[in-house]
């Protein structure tokens, strides 16, 4: 299989004011790498912005041509708006600073604004002018996320570490601490800029995000909220189809008799884990021949899609049965299903997702509730895979962000 973007939303925001009104106007410590993932101590109001580019100024009729070929999407445009990409400090997983990128949408509006971050969903190598800050034509920012921010939302739009200004580096896919202080940073320096330009914002911080951005998007509300609470409250946040129970995803993977199309992606969760956390463990430890070696010299080379005919003994009973320890806490560092929130959340997922299962979003729930969190909603898209179900997140998240607008 070869690996695909799992930004699958680019013609789907587009359908939203068709149904929803416009936006309104007005974890457990990581136990094998404790060095800090954030520039500063989290919290702090130290400086992260070190620079801006405008990209564009777009016109209402300009992003309304970018949906014409959708009936009535044009009109959910409403401010025209500004692009800029953002060069900002954040840190590795490893703990040694770094700059960052990301793109900062900002609609010319006469009043204050919210801030939306966008955490967006995977993106591959060979697909990497995807990122935010590149605004390129055909991209999740250049249409779908353009046309939200014309309703009136600032966007904090993170590339992630391993796009953009630091693509030099490896994007740590699906780690959830560098994610989420990724996205913190970039947020961080979403609202410096503004305050820079004289753009007026409030307090509201929305999180929106699906597939590595809906996992990214949980960790990122996790991480506000244990760290910047008042400084970056959370508003409401809505994720969707993440693999938020990493550990128990693994096991799942493992006792799979049927074909997963996904196994390339889960070879780059693996390699990232086994760099990040110094497992350190050869490529025969993970995999059969001949794809040890395939993956060696090329790690995206295409697998199967029998998890039996691709992982090897020693990692399948590694993982089942928990004897590796190193690796099971590599696992359990990045599981994010279990904690509790205080600001609204809803967790949206389809029943029948065959890329990432619908139990990571009621192992999340059931786990939020049975801490007493009392503003988490599970939203089931019954019968949705993991495509089909992005309309109805698409349009979900939307008008469940809108109540607290």
């Amino acid at each position: 299989m070869s690996l695909f973007r799992f930004s699958i939303l680019p013609s789907l925001w587009l359908s939203l004011g068709l149904l929803v009104a416009p936006a309104c106007k007005n974890s457990a410590p990581d136990p094998t790498t404790p060095t800090p993932t954030t520039p500063t101590t989290p919290g702090s109001s130290t400086t992260v912005l070190t620079g801006s580019t405008l990209i564009g100024e777009y016109s209402t009729a300009t992003l309304a041509t970018r949906v014409s070929a959708i009936p009535l999407a044009g009109a959910l445009v409403r401010y025209p708006i500004k692009v800029y990409r953002l060069t900002y400090r954040t840190r590795t997983p490893e703990g040694q600073e770094t700059t960052a990128s990301g793109a900062v949408l900002l609609p010319t509006a006469p009043t204050t604004l919210p801030v939306l971050s966008y955490q967006h969903g995977t993106i591959t190598p060979n697909n990497e002018n995807q990122a935010p800050s590149y605004y390129a034509q055909g991209s999740d920012v250049w249409s779908v996320v353009s046309v939200l921010a014309s309703t009136g939302y600032v966007v904090s739009a993170p590339d992630y570490i391993g796009y953009g200004a630091s693509k030099a580096l490896p994007h740590p896919y699906e780690h959830a601490a560098s994610l989420a202080s990724a996205s913190a940073d970039m947020l961080r320096a979403t609202r410096e800029f503004c305050q820079q330009q004289n753009v007026s914002i409030n307090q509201k911080n929305f999180l929106l995000g699906y597939s590595e951005g809906g996992y990214a998007t949980l960790a990122l509300h996790k991480y506000l909220q244990e760290n910047y609470a008042t400084a970056l409250p959370v508003t409401a946040s809505a994720p969707g189809a993440g693999a938020y129970h990493k550990s128990a995803f693994a096991k799942y993977i493992l006792q799979s008799t049927q074909p997963l199309s996904f196994l390339g992606t889960y070879v780059w969760v693996l390699r990232t884990y086994d760099r990040i956390y110094a497992l350190n463990r050869p490529f025969s430890y993970y995999y059969q021949e001949p794809y040890a070696t395939r993956l060696q010299a090329d790690p995206f080379a295409e697998v199967p899609t029998q998890q039996s005919q691709l992982f090897a003994n020693t990692f399948r009973q590694a993982v089942l049965t928990g004897s590796d320890a190193a690796l099971t806490a590599t696992l359990t560092a990045n599981d994010i299903y279990d904690w509790k929130p205080t600001a609204p959340l809803a967790l949206f997922h389809g029943t029948a997702d065959d890329y990432v299962p619908f139990f990571n979003s009621q192992d999340a729930y059931d786990a939020m509730q049975a801490r007493g969190a009392t503003q988490v909603t599970l939203r089931p898209i019954q019968g949705g895979n993991h495509f089909t179900s992005a309309t109805t997140y698409t349009l979900g998240a939307y008008a469940f962000i809108s109540q607290y607008n």
